[in-house]
């Protein structure tokens, strides 16, 4: 909060110095939106009518980050204002960016912008809003409308349809009907977008939406998820064992999960990227996977064996698509590929399930499985059985030292090689299980156990 407080400040001070000159000068889009409506706005950028040089010999330190496209920043006491001058853009070059660009004045500045509630000015000298396009109106209505031609919003950058959706879903508001309308016919574009950029919005969607698992079905609905993140299709209308998913089918699953992400977060926890993307692909592997066979009770039903294992495999395939960075993308690889283990956890051996307790994504598959759990059967016994022992286990290590080392091993005459690691891996597991009281005793096991000629490693 001291932060954005502070670049507002500074950000009054750069409008009043670009007034004091004689310019005309505003604060401009989504910094406007949220003031309007109570929130606390991420930055603080300036539209102006001074040229990118005037402001540059107004300020002592700026830097040209687009200057191409009149955006200077300044910087003051580590802070940093983007300054950009009025503009009309023409042409369309990319998708993104325009052929060539225009300066103009406000209004016009106004009608290039995406929606109409990012399309506002707000003069905080004066005290007074400029509003070109309608954006009071769509925030009091609650509505996410593109200004103009929502068609050609979209042609100058395809990226504004997934915007649309994702300020839509966390602002929780309505998309207009030709916003959305034109959405659902320009869809296929998004495939022209960066994957960086791409996986920027669908993020934001997933981990600020209050309902995450309604904005999932709604890039169902308009052919968004399709070229997005195709692999999520087939879960649609992928039925379950009624027995154990009462919810419906896959996707609708999915969604559910999302949705509870938020709705039902443990004290403390908050949305983080990863746990979003690990509900959203957990269950990417069981379409592939899905056959009919006997249950567990003999009688036939649908089947998903090994869909934990494919369903990770697949969800690497779709992070390195979206450019994930590697140690998010492993954790949460790993807890899908894990995220079935949950089922045996009150038969497990006491070393097996501390190995999966100290695991590094053990949080992550835990609040999965909790998640899992909720958006299903609702029954949480497992969850219970592993938190009472973590409990139990508060007071010392669930990874304790281990007793006994390599060079133990080679005092007793255990050859080095393969059976070294075998015997270590073993012993570690019957300290952990308890199954001697020290590690004299341990020692003692493993010299009657392999200090043999037939039992030393070759």
């Amino acid at each position: 909060m001291g932060k954005i407080v502070h670049q507002k400040d500074i950000a009054m001070t750069v409008v009043k110095t670009l007034q004091s000159a004689g310019y005309t000068a505003f604060f401009a889009g989504g910094c406007v939106r949220d003031e309007l409506l109570g929130k606390t706005p991420k930055d603080y950028d300036v539209a102006t009518n001074a040229l990118p040089d005037q402001v540059e010999a107004l300020f002592p330190k700026t830097i040209p980050i687009g200057k191409a496209f009149g955006v200077i920043a300044v910087i003051d006491r580590k802070e940093t204002v983007e300054v950009a001058t009025f503009r009309k853009d023409v042409g369309i070059l990319d998708g993104r960016h325009p052929e060539t660009i225009i300066f103009s004045a406000a209004e016009e500045d106004a009608l290039r912008r995406d929606f109409t509630i990012n399309g506002m000015f707000y003069d905080p000298v004066e005290g007074q809003i400029l509003d070109y396009v309608g954006g009071q109106r769509d925030l009091e209505s609650k509505r996410v409308t593109a200004i103009g031609d929502p068609e050609e919003r979209f042609r100058e950058d395809h990226l504004r349809m997934l915007r649309a959706l994702r300020f839509a879903h966390t602002l929780g508001f309505a998309l207009d009907r030709k916003t959305e309308v034109a959405v659902r016919k320009m869809a296929p574009h998004i495939a022209k977008v960066s994957s960086e950029r791409i996986e920027m919005e669908l993020t934001r969607m997933l981990t600020e939406s209050p309902r995450p698992g309604d904005a999932l079905r709604h890039l169902h609905e308009v052919g968004l998820l399709e070229q997005i993140i195709p692999e999520l299709i087939p879960m649609v209308g992928q039925q379950q064992p009624q027995q154990f998913h009462p919810e419906g089918d896959v996707f609708e699953h999915t969604c559910l999960m999302l949705n509870l992400m938020n709705e039902e977060s443990r004290e403390g926890a908050h949305t983080t990227r990863e746990l979003a993307y690990t509900i959203l692909l957990h269950d990417v592997g069981k379409p592939p996977t899905a056959s009919f066979g006997p249950g567990a009770d003999g009688e036939p039903r649908i089947r998903f064996d090994g869909h934990a294992r494919i369903g990770a495999d697949m969800a690497e395939v779709i992070l390195t698509r979206l450019k994930f960075p590697n140690s998010e993308k492993k954790h949460i690889v790993e807890a899908i590929r894990g995220h079935m283990r949950f089922m045996d956890v009150q038969q497990m051996r006491a070393s097996t399930l501390r190995k999966m307790i100290g695991a590094e994504t053990f949080d992550l598959e835990m609040e999965l499985h909790r998640l899992d759990c909720l958006g299903s059967h609702a029954m949480l016994d497992n969850y219970d059985f592993v938190q009472s022992y973590q409990e139990q286990m508060a007071n010392e290590p669930i990874l304790p030292e281990p007793w006994i080392r390599g060079h133990d091993l080679i005092a007793l005459g255990i050859q080095e090689g393969r059976m070294i690691g075998k015997i270590l891996k073993e012993a570690y597991n019957a300290q952990m299980d308890a199954r001697f009281a020290s590690r004299e005793e341990l020692l003692d096991w493993v010299r009657a156990t392999y200090q043999t000629n037939n039992h030393s490693a070759e």
